[in-house]
């Protein structure tokens, strides 16, 4: 990691649902120990409501947040760069920690169908956060 607190970058197509969920579930268990960011290959103008819907649940408020196109500088600057389905718009750069999520896309599904995606979402981030900020 380049600065004394590592940098996560999340990113999915739209950056509505499954980003921003695990962005919201990475500043709620991380606290100030991980600079979170969140983008789309393809963002749409607003967050998903149903994901609002389910992060709000479980006491974690998302409806701040904006859809984000990814952009080189982004990515560039973040130390851990997790994929959610972006496919070939995701950028490459040596020496980046990637992971692939493989998640279902909450986009035009009910609560019940997002919740097992949200819960999902947060044993991966909460892994991640015992990787990244041990002791937390």
């Amino acid at each position: 990691m380049t600065d004394s607190k590592p940098s996560v970058l999340f990113v999915c197509v739209h950056n509505a649902g499954r980003s921003q969920m695990a962005a919201g579930w990475l500043r709620h268990l991380a606290g100030d120990q991980v600079l979170v960011r969140s983008a789309g290959s393809a963002p749409t103008e607003q967050i998903n409501p149903v994901a609002v819907e389910a992060m709000r649940e479980v006491g974690i408020d998302i409806t701040g947040n904006i859809p984000t196109l990814l952009d080189h500088d982004t990515a560039y600057a973040s130390d851990v760069i997790v994929t959610m389905g972006c496919g070939d718009a995701c950028p490459v750069f040596p020496g980046k920690r990637y992971e692939d999520w493989k998640l279902d896309d909450p986009a035009g599904q009910g609560i019940e169908s997002v919740r097992p995606i949200r819960d999902e979402i947060r044993t991966r981030v909460a892994q991640l956060v015992d990787e990244l900020a041990p002791g937390r």
